[in-house]
């Protein structure tokens, strides 16, 4: 790997210098964020710096070009993945802000089925309810960490991986990731941009399909997501790769189950065709962008009918079946679903009186799962446990209706739990205006 030759050590300018000039709302020239980054990378930045000069980028922002120049070096800070030698396109996707969103599971052998290559690589820190790695380990025998080497020989073959992002990979991105955490600004949007972009070009994609949830758990209403897709989008542009968005507005948990087991379920299904026929739309949409930027489609028409095809005809989920049993999966628990455990109890959550769900809190439901996958008094998630047949906004209620089904194997905080999944629930008196699902696009 070549980096970009940056300046030597005694002639970099002071970090505080960099905090500073963005504190007064200067734009930094490519150099300025080459150096920037250089200074991160080689360990010459103090955490409290670094923290000052992200809020600093908080409140005085980046631009497009900034944005693009940070994620270009950060790529360039660790390994990236060479995929030269398979002579097919490969495009990444990310799905941002979701609750039990089972979108990347699904498109990832989806798309790899329809023969484009679709390094699924994600960051195994994350919240476990939204951890599609948690999620992929309740099939016994599925491993997440891969070697590079191992990747590579999986994409040859299989076309699709899903593992942990490589520890060699963006190390610069998984510094900054940590401070955004610790001073809660993960949703900063020319960082977050980076940040995804970063992910994704590191592990070989050429071009990106990006998902936002705008009312979902990361985003609670629809400028920041539209910020957001539109800096992905120009930030692209300025690194010379092709990227599409699409923007949703999901306003509670996405499929029809939150929790391991029982989203790798949902997962199976979906990848018959059958579900949410909301959901299945939203799908085949972000399928048919990526096969559109691969070059295997052309035309919108054929887009729609490739990946339809694939994944009424079974070989999406044959596709999966190959990823599972090539990281060590038992794809029999695949074929029969019913082979995965259960929780050993099901609590209907019940409404006391009449009215409609106006809105549903998905950061508080995110809460009280957490809460409910470790329960059992030890540091490992129960994937067994979660929540079904989530009531939707501007459905009309009566006393004794369920709001929701609680699967639950250790009942010892669960009266915490079901205070948060109550508190979730917004119920108005009149039926409230709510909106089909609407799909914005951006590119």
């Amino acid at each position: 790997m070549t980096k970009k030759k940056i300046l030597s050590l005694p002639d970099r300018p002071s970090f505080t210098d960099f905090i500073t000039r963005k504190a007064r709302g200067e734009e930094f020239s490519e150099g300025d964020m080459r150096t920037l980054v250089g200074l991160i990378a080689d360990g010459h930045v103090l955490p409290e710096q670094l923290a000052a000069w992200v809020m600093a980028v908080c409140f005085k922002g980046l631009n497009a070009q900034e944005t693009a120049v940070l994620t270009d070096e950060t790529v360039l800070s660790g390994e990236v993945l060479d995929l030269t030698d398979i002579g097919v396109a490969k495009v990444g996707f990310r799905s941002i802000g979701g609750l039990g969103d089972p979108c990347a599971l699904v498109l990832t052998p989806l798309v790899a089925a329809c023969g484009v290559v679709v390094p699924t690589m994600t960051d195994a820190t994350q919240s476990l309810v939204c951890n599609d790695l948690f999620k992929l380990q309740a099939i016994p025998g599925f491993q997440t960490d891969l070697p590079i080497k191992s990747c590579i020989q999986q994409l040859k073959k299989v076309r699709c991986c899903f593992c942990s992002q490589p520890n060699r990979t963006v190390p610069v991105d998984q510094i900054l990731s940590n401070i955004r955490k610790n001073t809660a600004t993960e949703a900063i949007v020319p960082l977050l941009a980076s940040s995804i972009l970063s992910r994704v070009l590191s592990v070989g994609s050429e071009n990106v399909v990006l998902d936002i949830k705008n009312k979902g758990r990361l985003f609670k209403d629809d400028d920041a997501a539209q910020s957001l897709a539109n800096m992905v989008v120009r930030t692209m542009r300025s690194l010379k790769h092709r990227c599409v968005v699409l923007s949703s507005n999901i306003r509670q948990p996405i499929g029809n189950a939150v929790g391991a087991v029982l989203e790798i379920k949902n997962v199976i299904e979906l990848l018959h065709g059958r579900g949410d026929p909301a959901l299945l739309d939203l799908i085949i949409k972000l399928g048919m962008e990526m096969v559109r930027l691969s070059g295997v489609c052309g035309s919108t028409l054929s887009a729609k009918k490739t990946v339809t095809e694939h994944l009424n005809n079974g070989s999406a989920f044959e596709t999966f079946k190959a990823m599972v049993k090539a990281q060590g999966g038992d794809v029999s628990y695949l074929e029969h679903p019913e082979k995965f455990p259960k929780a050993k109890h099901v609590y209907k959550l019940q409404i006391a009186k009449r009215g409609y769900i106006h809105s549903v809190d998905v950061a508080l439901l995110e809460k009280g799962l957490e809460l409910l996958m470790q329960s059992n008094g030890s540091d490992k998630a129960d994937p067994a446990v979660g929540i079904c047949n989530v009531m939707t906004a501007g459905t009309p209620t009566v006393s004794g209706d369920t709001l929701l089904e609680v699967h639950y194997n250790d009942g010892s905080n669960l009266d915490a739990v079901l205070e948060c999944f109550r508190s979730a629930f917004c119920l108005t008196p009149k039926r409230p205006n709510i909106a089909e699902l609407e799909i914005e696009r951006f590119a």
